[in-house]
């Protein structure tokens, strides 16, 4: 994504008092908005301006961000001008958004003029829910948003100010305050925009280092890059961990396997390890090991050896599924505290509470039971139906109260069990199923093999999104009888595996699925 930030002006910026001049601002709850309209009309009004703002909420991220709309006019002769409630398509004359997706919709709404209007908008991304809840990638493509503001706009301001806002241990209504003032489009001096955060009272000094920081990248005088942190990936294989076990892992697998799997395989022991234990990662390695030589055997190596590098991704990710044992694991641990509190700004000094929402069916409790007894509950019904009713309810946690944190504590301990659990043994028969249909398919159809490795990123998630995953694997599987001789099967599975990943409920797989039946 390209940031846009102009230093020269395209034009003269409207800074006519005819009319009041429109500001509207398009921000989540959390960003800050209410603040930040607020310090814009205090800030007109410590000028000598009038000043008004109105709110119209929407639903967090379900149908876009609050709008508030502000109009600032000179005051005349004692006279109070009458102000508009809402922004009116083309009279707007700022804009700012505190996120490119909330840029996207004010162009749409006609908020957003190439007459008239300075956009200040932020790049950072915060997925909506309709972004989220696909079953695949459901995230909107950005340089469509990009570049409509380019062209929609007279003037574009745009930068990550989340990032930088952090950065500065303040928050992004501050940077967006910065970005206006350096924006040249109301015509108050710096010092004036300095003066209104002061006024404030409350988190003044990082609020003015954030302020600043976003004022000099405005205006090209900091070349910092603020873009988010990336994750983590593994482009080449490292020479070493830095940790006896995983450096023992390291060497077997630039013993062992192909350049081109080396990366993933390091990635999924690592996560292996992580899940489990050493010895998890080793058996990992052991599995993609006969996978790997049955590739070389059928001729892996013209392709790149593509079914081992397929085989060392979605074999970690079965591998390491989710199961309360991890869900408790990854809520008590330290770092997990560390990020929350960084996230939401709190000091030393403050305390933080964690409410989660658990809703534990009885099956993720037969799940976590040894095997044996796991079977003999689920066995009995009636048994299965009591034990449900007693279990089966949502729960808010406080996992900063001692009690709730050493019960998650204790669950997440029981992963040194987890080998003997009911749910291991359904997991790793489910995992030797599909991975023998695969390896049953490389000699006669090599482009199929791999495609039924990919439809292991189906499957993924916990409880009933579990079991929506895998109820679509196995219809996606269904097909693979007429689809194995086909010199085109592969493609066919792919086309499968999309429609899959297209909607919660597998619409379009049943119209897809409809369609192979035809072939």
């Amino acid at each position: 994504m390209n940031e846009n930030v102009p230093v020269a002006n395209t034009g003269p910026i409207r800074l006519s008092t005819d009319k009041p001049i429109g500001i509207a601002i398009l921000a989540m709850g959390g960003q800050g908005g209410g603040v930040l309209a607020d310090w814009i009309v205090g800030l007109a009004e410590a000028e000598g301006w009038m000043a008004q703002t109105t709110s119209v909420p929407g639903v967090a991220q379900r149908t876009g961000a609050t709008i508030y709309y502000l109009e600032l006019l000179p005051a005349r002769d004692g006279l109070k001008p009458i102000f508009a409630l809402m922004p009116t398509p083309g009279d707007v004359d700022i804009v700012l958004a505190a996120e490119l997706m909330e840029a996207g919709r004010s162009v749409l709404r006609g908020l957003v003029t190439p007459d008239r209007t300075t956009l200040i908008a932020s790049t950072h991304r915060s997925f909506a829910v309709g972004e989220k809840e696909k079953p695949g990638d459901g995230i909107g493509n950005p340089t469509v948003v990009v570049d409509a503001t380019d062209f929609a706009a007279k003037r574009t301001i745009a930068f990550d100010m989340e990032t930088l806002a952090l950065k500065n241990g303040s928050v992004i209504s501050a940077s967006m305050f910065g970005a206006l003032a350096a924006s040249g489009a109301l015509p108050f001096s710096k010092q004036a925009f300095e003066a209104m955060i002061h006024a404030g009272g409350k988190g003044i000094e990082p609020s003015l280092r954030a302020f600043n920081a976003a004022f000099e990248r405005a205006t090209g005088k900091l070349n910092d890059k603020v873009s988010a942190t990336p994750h983590k990936h593994y482009d080449t294989l490292p020479e070493t961990a830095g940790h006896p076990a995983l450096d023992r892992i390291v060497h077997r697998i630039r013993a062992e396997f192909p350049a081109e799997a080396q990366p993933l395989l390091y990635a999924g022991a690592k996560k292996l390890t992580d899940f489990q234990d050493p010895a998890y990662g080793d058996e990992y390695l052991t599995r993609i090991a006969a996978l790997h030589a049955l590739d070389r055997r059928n001729g892996g190596a013209e392709k790149g050896f593509a079914f081992t590098v397929q085989a060392a991704k979605y074999v970690a990710v079965a591998m390491a599924y989710d199961d309360v044992i991890r869900v408790a694991d990854l809520k008590v641990r330290a770092s997990r505290f560390e990020r929350v509190r960084k996230e939401v700004g709190a000091k030393a000094d403050q305390i933080v509470y964690m409410t989660e929402y658990m809703h534990p069916r009885m099956e993720e409790v037969c799940g976590t039971l040894p095997k044996r007894l796991g079977l003999w509950i689920e066995s009995r019904p009636s048994l299965f139906a009591r034990l449900d009713r007693m279990v089966n309810k949502g729960r808010r946690v406080k996992t900063g109260t001692l009690l709730w944190f050493l019960s998650l504590y204790a669950v997440s301990a029981l992963r040194r069990t987890r080998r003997e659990t009911l749910r291991h043994s359904r997991e790793a028969d489910h995992r030797e199923a599909w991975l023998s249909a695969a390896s049953g398919l490389l000699a006669s159809n090599y482009d199929l093999a791999v495609e039924v490795l990919n439809n292991r990123r189906l499957v993924k998630g916990y409880s009933d999104t579990h079991a929506r995953g895998l109820s679509k694997f196995d219809r996606v599987m269904s097909a693979l009888p007429a689809l194995k001789a086909r010199d085109d099967g592969a493609a066919w599975m792919k086309r499968l595996r999309q429609a899959g990943l297209l909607d919660e409920d597998g619409i379009a797989l049943d119209g897809a699925l409809k369609t192979v039946a035809t072939l």
